[in-house]
C-alpha cells in the first residue's frame, strides 16, 4: 500500500495512481491533509489486484476502507466516457481523496489528457473560471464534476461563472441528492448537467440521470437498491465478511424504485422519520420544499417528540425572504399533514461532511436548539 497525503492538491496522487492502474505499482490510499493512515492498518497485506483504497466509513462512523480493483476503476471511467460522448479533458473541482474526485483523476489518466485542478480553499466563481480556462481551450469534449452546492453557487453568481459552466460538454452532479428545481434551473440556463448516483463501493457514480451505465445492473429488494457489474469494489479492507457484498451484488441502504430502465432514489432508509406511527421519507419533503419559490436547498430530519416519537423539521437555504407557513402548506398539500414540518429554520448554509453531503446530525442539532429568535415554529 502506498499512502499519499494530498496536502497540496492531487498532484502527488497522479504518478502512484497511474502505476496502480497499470499494475506496476502498489495500491494507493489517498488521504486528506492531516488524516492518519493508521485506521487502514498499513501493516496488513492488501488484497491482490487492488489499485485504490478509499478511506470511507459510510453512515456507521466505523472505518472500513473500500477495496477497488484497477479493472473496476477502468470500467467506470470507460462507461462514463461512453455515456458522455467520448474521452475528454477534465477539471477537478472536488477533493481527490473522495471517490468522486479520484475518479476525475482516473478518467484524465485513461484519456491521456492534461488535468486542470481548482486550488484548495473556498469555492468561488472567479476561481472556477480561471481554473477552467485551460480545459475549455482544449480540443475535444470538456468535462467537470460538481456537488449540488457548487452548481448552486455558479448559477447564482451568473456572469463569467455561468458562461464557463455552459461551455462544458458535460457537468456531472452528485455526492448528494440534487433538487429537481436546481436541475431545471441549470438546464434552462443551458448547462449540460447530468445527475449521478453511486458510492465508493461502485467506483463512484454508476447511474446517470437514473439510467445505469453500460454493464451496471440494478435491482431492488425490500425497497432497497442493489447494484452489480464491473465497477463494483471487491469488499472492505477492515470488514472482509460484510454481507453487503454477498452474491456479487452490493446492497445499499438507499430506498429506491427501478422500472427496468430508470432508477428513482428515494433517500436513505435510516433517514426515514417515524412520526405518530407514520413513516415520512425526508427526500420527498425536501423535493417539495426546493420546488418552492426562493428555496435553494433543504434538509429534513426527525427531532425527538414526546407525543409523536419524532416530529418533522426542516432547515432551508433561501435566496431571499420566504414564507415559512407557505412552505409548510405546500408540503401538506402535496404529501399530506403528517409530512408537514412542525419546525422550519432558514439558514445561510447547510453543514456539510464529505464532498457535498449534508451533515444531517448537525442539522438536527441546529434545529433542536432552543431559541425563538433563531427558530421559526411552523405550527
Amino acid at each position: 500500500m502506498r499512502v499519499v497525503e494530498l496536502a497540496s492538491g492531487p498532484g502527488p496522487l497522479v504518478g502512484p495512481l497511474r502505476a496502480a492502474l497499470d499494475g506496476t505499482g502498489p495500491a494507493v490510499l489517498p488521504l486528506a491533509a492531516g488524516e492518519s493512515a493508521a485506521a487502514m492498518r498499513p501493516d496488513l497485506p492488501v488484497e491482490p489486484g487492488t489499485a485504490l483504497i478509499v478511506r470511507t466509513s459510510g453512515s456507521t462512523g466505523a472505518p472500513k476502507g473500500v477495496l477497488l480493483p484497477a479493472a473496476a476503476l477502468r470500467a467506470s471511467a470507460g462507461a462514463t466516457h461512453a455515456r458522455l460522448g467520448g474521452p475528454g479533458t477534465w477539471l477537478l473541482a472536488m477533493p481527490a481523496h473522495h471517490i468522486a474526485g479520484v475518479q476525475v483523476v482516473v478518467r484524465s489518466l485513461l484519456a491521456a489528457t492534461p488535468l486542470s485542478v481548482l486550488p484548495p480553499g473556498s469555492f468561488r466563481g472567479r476561481v472556477f473560471v480561471e481554473s477552467a480556462a485551460d480545459v475549455l481551450a482544449a480540443d475535444g469534449p470538456r468535462y467537470t464534476a460538481l456537488v449540488p452546492t457548487q452548481l448552486t453557487r455558479l448559477l447564482t453568481e451568473g456572469g463569467a461563472a455561468l458562461a464557463a459552466l455552459r461551455a462544458f460538454d458535460g457537468v456531472l452532479v452528485g455526492g448528494a441528492a440534487t433538487p429537481p428545481a436546481l436541475l431545471d434551473r441549470a438546464r434552462a440556463e443551458g448547462v449540460r448537467v447530468r445527475t449521478t448516483y453511486g458510492m465508493s463501493e461502485t467506483s463512484g457514480g454508476c447511474v446517470y440521470d437514473g439510467v445505469p451505465l453500460d454493464g451496471v445492473r440494478v435491482r431492488t429488494a425490500d425497497g432497497l437498491v442493489q447494484l452489480a457489474g464491473p465497477t463494483l469494489a471487491s469488499g472492505y479492507r477492515l470488514d472482509p465478511d460484510n454481507p453487503a457484498f454477498a452474491g456479487g451484488w452490493f446492497r445499499t441502504n438507499d430506498l429506491g424504485a427501478f422500472d427496468g430502465r430508470v432508477l428513482t432514489v428515494l433517500g436513505r432508509a435510516d433517514d426515514v422519520i417515524n412520526t405518530g406511527g407514520e413513516k415520512v421519507p425526508p427526500a420527498a419533503v425536501e423535493r417539495v420544499l426546493t420546488g418552492c419559490p426562493g428555496v435553494l436547498e433543504a434538509c429534513v430530519v426527525g427531532l425527538p417528540d414526546p407525543e409523536w416519537g419524532q416530529s418533522v423539521a426542516a432547515a432551508v437555504v433561501a435566496s431571499g425572504t420566504v414564507d415559512v407557513r407557505g412552505l409548510v402548506a405546500a408540503v401538506r398539500a402535496e404529501l399530506g399533514p403528517v409530512a408537514a414540518p412542525k419546525r422550519v429554520r432558514v439558514v445561510a448554509g447547510l453543514p456539510l461532511r464529505g464532498p457535498g453531503k449534508v451533515d444531517r446530525a448537525a442539522v438536527a442539532a441546529l434545529l433542536g436548539e432552543v431559541g425563538a429568535d433563531a427558530v421559526e415554529e411552523a405550527l
